[in-house]
């Protein structure tokens, strides 16, 4: 879920959605938080040129499939954006997340977020997803990967969650993509557990199996 940079393109495209879970007004908008304990919250967000949060329709379908696996995990967003997908998993009782964003406004704007909801147990950094993973890191149990559509961002983003370390070793993995990306490359151990399609956009949940 990010934004667009001359400079760097580890941000999310502009995508108008029908469901979409950013409402926009004059300059901002937010997004809601679906269940958990922020239940009902609407949280703002900066009308920032390329924002695509994931939409309320997707989220729901995908918290869903994660349900019974996010209490006490360690979850990892890695084109955070709006923060939406973190702060959803703060709400259904993730023991941390961190959110890794781009942008700075839009990375601002979820930690302001964050002390909103009086989390303690999240980290927004500030910083090139992939420059991050490409680093040796700690294993999370869920992660979350919704790159900029059309950038062919997803496979270094996979390829550098496996090889550095930060995936335990029956994570599971969130990915989502422009419907029309049909070559996702994803280890041979990874087990894909669901897959949908809504409008444009194909999501997926895998989970990372024993070699």
């Amino acid at each position: 879920m990010v934004i667009r940079n001359p400079k760097n393109f580890a941000t999310r495209n502009t995508r108008t959605c029908k469901n979409s879970s950013l409402s926009v007004g004059n300059g901002s908008g937010f997004i809601r938080i679906i269940s958990g304990k922020w239940r009902g919250r609407k949280l703002p967000v900066k009308n920032i040129e390329g924002l695509r949060p994931t939409t309320n329709r997707i989220k729901e379908t995908v918290f869903n499939w994660l349900a019974t696996n996010l209490y006490q995990a360690k979850c990892l967003d890695v084109f955070a954006g709006s923060g939406g997908l973190g702060l959803e998993a703060l709400s259904r009782n993730a023991e941390h997340v961190t959110l890794l964003e781009l942008n700075t406004e839009a990375a601002e704007q979820i930690k302001l977020n964050i002390n909103t909801l009086k989390a303690d147990n999240a980290m927004v950094l500030n910083t090139d997803a992939l420059t991050y993973l490409s680093q040796p890191g700690q294993a999370f149990n869920v992660t979350f990967i919704d790159p900029p559509f059309r950038k062919k961002l997803l496979n270094d983003a996979i390829s550098q969650l496996e090889q550095n370390g930060w995936l335990s070793q029956n994570a599971l993995i969130y990915v989502e993509a422009e419907k029309e990306l049909s070559n996702i490359n994803v280890p041979m151990h990874w087990e894909m557990l669901q897959e949908k399609y809504a409008g444009q956009v194909n999501f997926r949940l895998y989970q990372r199996k024993e070699k």
